[in-house]
């Protein structure tokens, strides 16, 4: 559709000094797609708007706005101080999952690295095996 708006637009103009070139073109491209997607966004959620059912007085009403957490009831407040070592465990996680995805390619081509990619590679994992060390030191991993 845009490939015949702008074969058109390149004939009709032929040899016009106000045509577009080829690089405007492409961008004006872009900016009609943008403004499509935009158009399209916007014109969803007035729909969405329009379609949604209206609020409703009602005995389980009021039930709906609490925050709802694994099935138990709220008490008091929602703010609590979580604990710290949750995050820690996860980031350690992430650390030795990133290890895996260099490791794996690694694998694959270890006979074309020769010596010198096993010895980058057994540093690479002595270094996460003294973050691992360190770690277990710290007490980190101790989930209790």
């Amino acid at each position: 559709m845009f490939a015949q708006v702008s074969d058109t637009v390149s004939t009709s103009c032929a040899g016009a000094e106000g045509c577009y070139s080829d690089f405007v073109r492409s961008y004006l491209t872009v900016g009609i797609l943008a403004a499509v997607a935009i158009g399209l966004v916007a014109a969803l959620l007035g729909v969405a708007l329009i379609l949604r059912p209206g609020p409703r007085e009602g005995r389980y009403q009021s039930q709906k706005l609490i925050s709802y957490e694994s099935g138990v009831d709220p008490v008091k407040t929602g703010w609590v101080q979580g604990q710290v070592r949750y995050y820690i465990f996860a980031l350690l996680f992430v650390i030795f999952d990133v290890e895996a995805v260099f490791i794996f390619p690694w694998a694959t081509r270890v006979e074309d690295y020769g010596v010198f990619g096993l010895i980058e590679m057994l540093i690479f994992i002595f270094i996460l095996i003294l973050g691992l060390v360190y770690a277990i030191r710290k007490k980190v991993l101790q989930w209790i």
